[in-house]
């Protein structure tokens, strides 16, 4: 278990090192670009969230003992992930600073590319949220499956306790018929012997 922690660990480690380094570049670019960066980052952090998640599932996988180290790591990367965050959306609203200056002040053809960089965005991130969707959806089956293999194996352990029931209560008969042979047979036994 402890090594699928270490893999999302690596995992996170790349990809937050990329994060960093974009939010870096953020305030130098503009337009479509600036734009296009904006977006990838904000899909590199869902992607950072749902490793944190998983590395959470690994953790309470982890024996008892071990936990707490485990614990503390993962508390850092969380905080970590939360400096990201911040510092994300303070550089992305610096980065669209200019545009929304530019529309406000009616500058026709920054204002048209302000609203064609708008639609680009609804619609990335109308596809970012059918993505996350559909690994909900992905997610919600996959736990329904889990949860009707374990209704499967409940059945099949009442079914086996059922049966063992059943072969106990076979064998309290049987001990009862043979206590009662007994029974006659020392009768019989006490009766020879009284002759």
């Amino acid at each position: 278990m402890s090594s699928d922690f270490e893999a999302y660990e690596q995992d996170f480690g790349t990809v937050t090192a990329e994060v960093t380094n974009k939010i870096g570049r953020i305030p130098k670019l503009s337009g479509e670009e600036k734009t296009q960066l904006v977006l990838n980052v904000d899909k590199q952090l869902e992607e950072v969230r749902e490793l944190l998640e998983q590395m959470d599932l690994e953790v309470r996988e982890i024996p008892v003992q071990s936990r707490a180290m485990y614990n503390s790591r993962l508390k850092s990367y969380k905080q970590e992930v939360e400096k990201l965050e911040k510092d994300f959306q303070k550089r992305s609203r610096i980065a669209y600073s200019d545009e929304v200056r530019n529309e406000l002040l009616g500058d026709d053809a920054s204002s048209s590319e302000s609203q064609l960089i708008k639609l680009r965005e609804e619609r990335a991130h109308l596809l970012d949220n059918t993505e996350r969707l559909e690994r909900s959806s992905r997610r919600l089956e996959a736990g329904y499956q889990i949860a009707v293999e374990t209704e499967q194996v409940g059945q099949e352990i009442l079914s086996n306790l059922h049966t063992d029931r059943e072969k106990i209560q076979r064998a309290r008969e049987r001990l009862r018929e043979t206590d009662a042979n007994l029974g006659k047979s020392s009768r019989i036994l006490t009766g020879m012997l009284r002759r």
